[in-house]
């Protein structure tokens, strides 16, 4: 299979967190009413989910979650906008209508640049059958810019206020289109946010000093910084993006009607003190659409710890279960519910110009819906505290490594042949004498130190081999798990790769960067010592730490704390 249409329509052819959100009355499942603080449960929706697109849920605040936040830092993982786009993608192009309403839909859809940063991440070479991959990062917006998203996200005097990234998801189609993977990472993760440029009014927002939150990235220019902010720590190419926020979602959660969900005992999300989501559920396995289901999507108080590592698992329960409800049910073979869906779905969505239209829309479903479930894999990006906040482990840089050589998380993929290898440039190396490399020191883990001095013993090692314009670059320390060689461009290719086999490096860590200026080899955390390079065995398992789950697993069941249960 070809690189998909989405990518155009006629590609065959040619730093802290947001202030205290106010309390704000919100409606139970059993009709009372309480409150929600503007990031607790039925305050901020946000979340993280993964099937197939991602997902929305909150955090809570407020005076009566404090100690537990303490005890516990939050971590949004939001999944109701997950369902948005979910949705969007794999319906609203199916929507029977004249050309006057095919374009109101596409009027409906907002769009905007896909990337404001300054660097970009070269897209995969294409394997032996001229396959690449496809990299859609879904970013659920907390917006409160309207009067329906403001109910829905409470907290009155944050209206119009930067929004915030409080749900990013990266969605990882599989070149062979076989199966996908959904990588979602918590709100509050510590990151590098680069420079961004605001494409409305040409206002500049200067790479971040330290690290802040990822969540503040889109409030510097826009999804565009987003998209960005990923690339820069993942080193993945992403293709396109698609944002949501609070409005529309409920009701799109209602065209589908009903999603099938399970506790292991009675449910009401509430404390004594009013906290919680409201969600009130009886044992067993239940349909829930509408208000229900973004109180699902926002329990934390309840599920198991009572942390956003429940809530998370409970969003990507339900977002399994929502993708097996929408390709088993007929019912929504109704034009009018189809017609209402494409509305409320383009309606909510910000994408960037690669789909722009209800075709490529519609074309990036087909490609979607060719997945069997048993064949999706949801993970959550492995971390660790950092006071209040998380940051990236270890696990979460092998976890991207399996994204950029798109190893499938489910550990499924058949065994490689050579015709399945990626296609290597033809260009011819230089003249090993004529072949400019740059060699950097990338050995300093979260653990261990700069080993020092390795990039002047690389580069020595090339020189005596007949690289004479091989030099060490100390002015820039790393961090590399593994000892890389990158390339910025098509015509460097074969020097790169000529750097690595003279070194014995594999050809699976030559990569192209336009990171990088010229040939440039990162001495990783695997070669601290020596002068020979010894490429360790490699491991292409999911981390544990990424609590991946099966998009066909039918038994999950969420774990109820007793402190929540009622009898």
């Amino acid at each position: 299979m070809t690189r998909s249409s989405v990518q155009g329509e006629n590609t065959r052819k040619g730093a802290s967190d947001a202030p205290g959100r106010a309390e704000t009355p919100v409606a139970r499942a059993d009709g009372t009413e309480g409150t929600e603080g503007a990031e607790g449960e039925a305050g901020t929706p946000g979340a993280t989910s993964a099937a197939g697109t991602p997902s929305t849920a909150g955090t809570d605040d407020g005076d009566g979650g404090a100690e537990a936040v303490r005890r516990r830092p939050r971590r949004g993982r939001r999944a109701l906008r997950w369902t948005a786009v979910t949705l969007a993608v794999l319906i609203v192009g199916t929507a029977s209508a004249g050309y006057l309403y095919y374009e109101h839909l596409n009027d409906n859809i907002k769009k905007v640049p896909l990337n404001l940063g300054d660097s970009k991440v070269a897209p995969p070479t294409p394997n032996a059958a001229g396959q690449t991959p496809l990299n859609i990062l879904v970013i659920g917006s907390d917006a409160r810019d309207n009067e329906e998203n403001q109910q829905l996200g409470g907290a009155r005097e944050t209206f119009g206020s930067t929004p915030l990234a409080d749900v990013q998801m990266l969605v990882h189609l599989s070149a062979d289109r076989s199966n996908m993977s959904v990588v979602s990472m918590p709100r509050d993760t510590l990151v590098e946010i680069p420079r961004c440029t605001d494409p409305d009014d040409g206002k500049v927002y200067p790479a971040s000093e330290g690290r802040t939150m990822t969540n503040q990235s889109l409030g510097h220019g826009g999804p565009g910084c987003t998209v960005a902010t990923w690339q820069e720590l993942t080193g993945i190419h992403i293709d396109h993006f698609m944002m949501v926020d609070f409005a529309g979602v409920v009701s799109m959660a209602d065209a589908v009607g009903g999603v099938p969900v399970c506790v292991d005992a009675n449910i009401h999300s509430r404390d004594s003190q009013g906290h919680g989501s409201g969600l009130k559920l009886e044992k067993g396995t239940h349909p829930i659409k509408g208000e229900q289901a973004l109180q699902w999507l926002r329990t934390r108080y309840g599920f198991e710890d009572g942390s956003d590592l429940a809530r998370a698992e409970a969003q990507h329960m339900y977002l399994n279960s929502m993708v097996r409800t929408l390709r088993e049910n007929a019912t929504l073979s109704s034009p009018n519910k189809l017609r209402r869906l494409a509305e409320e779905a383009t309606g909510a969505l910000t994408v960037d110009p690669g789909l722009d239209t209800v075709k490529k829309l519609y074309d990036l479903s087909n490609e979607l819906r060719g997945v069997k479930p048993e064949r999706i894999t949801m993970t959550t990006m492995p971390n660790r505290y950092v006071g209040a906040r998380v940051e990236p482990t270890e696990d979460a840089e092998q976890l991207f490594r399996l994204v950029r050589e798109d190893i499938a998380l489910d550990g499924k993929d058949a065994k490689k042949t050579p015709d399945d290898e990626p296609k290597v440039s033809d260009d011819p190396a230089a003249a090993d004498d004529e072949i400019a490399v740059q060699v950097r020191n990338g050995t300093r883990t979260d653990r261990l130190g700069v080993a020092r001095g390795r990039a002047t013993t690389v580069a020595g090692l090339l020189v005596e081999q007949g690289f004479a314009k091989a030099v060490a670059d100390s002015s820039v320390l790393l961090s590399e798990d593994r000892t890389v060689v990158r390339y910025p461009s098509a015509d460097l290719e074969g020097d790169a790769r000529r750097i690595a086999k003279s070194l014995e490096i594999p050809k699976s860590s030559v990569s192209r960067s336009t990171g990088v200026s010229g040939v440039t080899l990162v001495v990783g955390a695997d070669w601290r010592e020596g002068t020979a390079y010894k490429a360790p065995a490699t491991d292409d398992k999911t981390p544990e730490s990424a609590e991946a789950l099966n998009g066909a697993d039918e038994d999950a069941c969420m774990h109820v704390n007793p402190a929540f249960t009622w009898s």
